[in-house]
């Protein structure tokens, strides 16, 4: 055998082992909990805003200037009207929103 075969050999068998799959399969613990996290869009920080998929740092401000300018939102669709989040940008990410009414 030649050395050219070894070393496909031991790649295969180092990237089939049940300790490597198990790695690979699992995602980062934040990750994690940030995909699945619902945000009240009418309490949320721009931090938590922005965890949202395909929200920045600057799309999330604006969301807070927007509820600050315009009072809390009525209805998640709401969110459209903010500068940078479109119908696509809404799709993704109406699953993780809420308007629920702030807590006293």
């Amino acid at each position: 055998m030649n050395r050219s075969a070894l070393v496909l050999i031991a790649a295969l068998v180092c990237t089939a082992s049940p300790l490597f799959a198990q790695r690979a399969a699992k995602p980062p613990v934040a990750a994690t909990m940030a995909s699945t996290e619902t945000i009240n869009l009418n309490t949320a920080t721009a931090a938590q805003i922005a965890t949202l998929p395909g929200i920045g740092p600057k799309t999330a401000d604006l969301v807070v200037q927007y509820r600050t300018k315009n009072g809390p939102f009525k209805k998640i669709e709401e969110v459209m009207n903010v500068r940078g989040i479109g119908e696509k940008s809404f799709l993704k990410i109406k699953d993780r929103l809420t308007v629920a009414a702030a807590q006293k």
